[in-house]
């Protein structure tokens, strides 16, 4: 499978943007973000039939999660953006058993930039 994050691009405070990831086959689903300077941070997951998220504490209420399976596509929806969102966005695949669990990710795409502006 080969995985590509798309939708970033520059958005004020508040607002608000959808990164799709294109994923086909049963795997759960992680979206990860790095800032400059930072270590990459996990931001949730799904998991291969889209009834179970999860979400790193920082983006809980904001950010969703979805996926449709029919089109091969994984959503990460951003509300509420914030400066500290901006950071360059990659989506991760695995069939692995303790994936989630342990959001750990063997598959990765190119990540696409997000940029909050104030």
């Amino acid at each position: 499978v080969q995985l590509q994050a798309s939708g970033g691009g520059l958005v004020q405070v508040g607002g608000s943007l959808r990164l799709s990831c294109a994923v086909s086959g049963s795997y759960a689903t992680g979206w990860f973000r790095q800032a400059p300077g930072k270590e990459r941070e996990f931001v949730g997951d799904i998991n291969w039939n889209g009834d179970r998220t999860t979400y790193v504490d920082s983006v809980k209420g904001r950010f969703t999660i979805s996926r449709d399976n029919t089109k091969n596509t994984v959503y990460l929806q951003m509300n509420s953006l914030k400066p500290e969102d901006t950071a360059v966005y990659y989506c991760a695949a695995d069939r692995r058993p303790w994936s989630m669990t342990n959001h750990e990710y063997s598959i990765w795409g190119q990540g696409t930039q997000v940029t909050v502006s104030s």
